[in-house]
């Protein structure tokens, strides 16, 4: 069973910073792409940043030059680094996973449960 769980998340003033860790973990043969995605109230999922195994990071243009994401291989996680944080950034933030799971011959995506980015004085 894959798993993704978040942590990190919390209560920070505007221009403060934040770093959000998700591991994956369970029976995982490969990674393919993992990701960040957050949800305001009232408002649809979108993409904050996202990295393809062997590829360049992209970024939504509203993180750009604000947030960085890596990628620790060994470890299965993905993170991400938050910095000059607007009142606009608050979210859950979800991380999210393509992967192929051991024994498997398609890749699945998984999302995480959700962590709460609230960025206010």
């Amino acid at each position: 069973q894959v798993q993704l769980v978040e942590s990190g998340g919390g209560l920070v003033q505007p221009g403060g910073s934040l770093r959000l860790s998700c591991a994956a973990s369970g029976s995982i043969s490969s990674i393919y792409v993992m990701g960040w995605y957050r949800q305001a109230p009232g408002r649809q999922r979108e993409l904050v940043a996202r990295l393809f195994s062997g590829g360049s990071p992209t970024y939504a243009d509203s993180v750009e030059g604000r947030f960085t994401i890596s990628r620790d291989n060994a470890k299965n996680t993905v993170y991400l680094q938050m910095e000059s944080l607007k009142p606009e950034d608050t979210a859950v933030y979800y991380c999210n996973a393509v992967l192929t799971p051991k024994g498997a011959t398609v890749r699945t995506l998984y999302w995480g449960q959700g962590i709460q980015v609230t960025v206010s004085s």
